[in-house]
């Protein structure tokens, strides 16, 4: 399929050492820079310079994509989504949950990652090296004025969806674009075919594109890594581990949420449940991919006792749409982001970045960890108003966080599982 052709550029600039080359070009740029403020600013100012002109060259790739991949991804994943939805009660009962399960996870990462930084905070130097080190790279770190109730509401329709997009206001683009989606998923079957056909190649081209700029990513990553290790010397460090520590933690505990979810909504023993996902998550954990896990997933199914029929249609369903610690982990890192430049985000901003994140993870399935990273935290920053340069260092260290969003993705795929298995009771399970 020509998808799937599409998906082999970014995926293999996602696999292999790929990741590690990354990693590694952060750390040399980080060194190289905090070396580089010993030598007075004779020598650090110039390099700091061209190491931003370079850097923000990378960035600015980045940045290309995304809002015409925002629009595409969403086109066809609640086009497709709405689609399977009618399939049956088996795949309708399946996508009410994933909508449900996936508000949930936003809104759980949005709260708990506030509280996380309230109460385990960087040191007061370290963030205000950081915020000095940001500042460097890039330049539109000012607080965006806090808009009032009546507006933010008033702005959630947008009376001109280009303007929207050109202007980078993601919230109001967001929701024009589930309405045409949704809309799309109405119309006459052959036109609906036609018009996802068309996002999809669009996709497809984007994700080329993305594939192209993440393959020269560990130059990009070295030069930002620099300018802000000349900034803020260790205090990156210190920035770099605190955030991983954090969202994982944030990846940790909407895992647990799945073992509730199984044994309540799913009737399955607890005991049973935990012994029968050692097999699953073991796979998650050592590839970070929920599709590679789908054949161990369907043998734990069939020791919880889902009906056969269900496992087989919502175990693939879930492991196309549905992300359930994507919301959860992407909107933590739009708030920790917030937190490292001193932001305090209004009411609405915070309402507007978890809606965002909900409804942006239906269009970030199947797609490599670092290229959903960007594609979908991306919409989430700017509706809280907050730059995006970070995430261009944070791509580096995510493989880490990426293993705790692949093992909650599995618990979790297998636990809607058991719940859509328990709420379908003894009626026909036909689909």
């Amino acid at each position: 399929m020509t998808s799937e052709k599409a998906e082999e550029a970014p995926a293999a600039a996602s696999r292999g050492s790929r990741p590690y080359l990354v990693l590694v070009a952060l750390f040399i740029g980080l060194v190289g820079g905090t070396f580089a403020q010993a030598g007075g600013d004779g020598i650090r100012e110039p390099l700091i310079q061209v190491a931003t002109y370079v850097g923000g060259l990378w960035l600015d790739a980045l940045k290309m994509t995304v809002i015409p991949l925002i629009v595409a991804l969403l086109v066809t994943g609640i086009a497709k989504g709405a689609e399977a939805a009618r399939a049956g009660r088996i795949a309708g009962r399946s996508i009410l949950w994933f909508v449900i399960v996936c508000t949930s996870s936003a809104i759980f990462g949005a709260v708990m990652m506030a509280l996380l930084v309230r109460w385990f905070p960087l040191p007061q130097g370290a963030g205000e090296a950081l915020q000095a080190g940001l500042a460097a790279i890039d330049q539109s770190t000012s607080s965006p004025p806090i808009p009032s109730v009546a507006d933010f509401f008033r702005g959630i329709i947008p009376s001109n969806v280009i303007a929207a997009a050109s202007n980078g206001d993601v919230l109001p683009l967001v929701v024009f674009t589930v309405f045409f989606a949704l809309a799309v998923a109405r119309i006459a079957p052959q036109r609906r075919k036609t018009v996802v056909e068309f996002f999809d190649g669009i996709a497809d081209a984007l994700l080329i594109v993305i594939g192209w700029v993440l393959w020269i990513a560990p130059l990009g990553v070295f030069a930002l890594g620099f300018a802000l290790g000349a900034s803020a010397g260790g205090a990156a460090f210190a920035g770099l581990a605190h955030y991983i520590v954090l969202v994982s933690v944030i990846g940790v505990l909407v895992t647990l949420w799945g073992y509730p979810i199984a044994i309540v909504g799913g009737s399955v023993p607890a005991g049973l449940f935990t012994k029968s996902m050692i097999a699953p998550q073991s796979v998650a954990i050592s590839t970070r991919s929920s599709l590679a896990s789908l054949p161990a997933m369907l043998g734990a199914a069939k020791v919880q006792g889902v009906r056969e029929q269900v496992a087989d249609v919502t175990l693939p369903m879930a492991v196309a749409l549905f992300r359930a610690t994507g919301p959860a982990m992407n909107v933590a890192v739009a708030f920790y982001v917030a937190s490292w430049l001193g932001y305090q985000p209004s009411l609405g901003a915070a309402i507007a970045a978890t809606g965002v994140a909900s409804v942006i993870s239906y269009g970030a399935v199947s797609l490599p960890g670092e290229v959903s990273f960007i594609s979908s935290i991306a919409p989430i920053a700017m509706a809280l108003g907050v730059p995006i340069a970070p995430l261009a260092l944070l791509v580096a260290v995510e493989m880490v966080p990426d293993i705790f969003r692949t093992l909650g993705n599995v618990t979790l795929d297998s636990a809607v599982t058991a719940v859509v298995n328990k709420n379908l009771g003894s009626v026909s399970t036909e689909n």
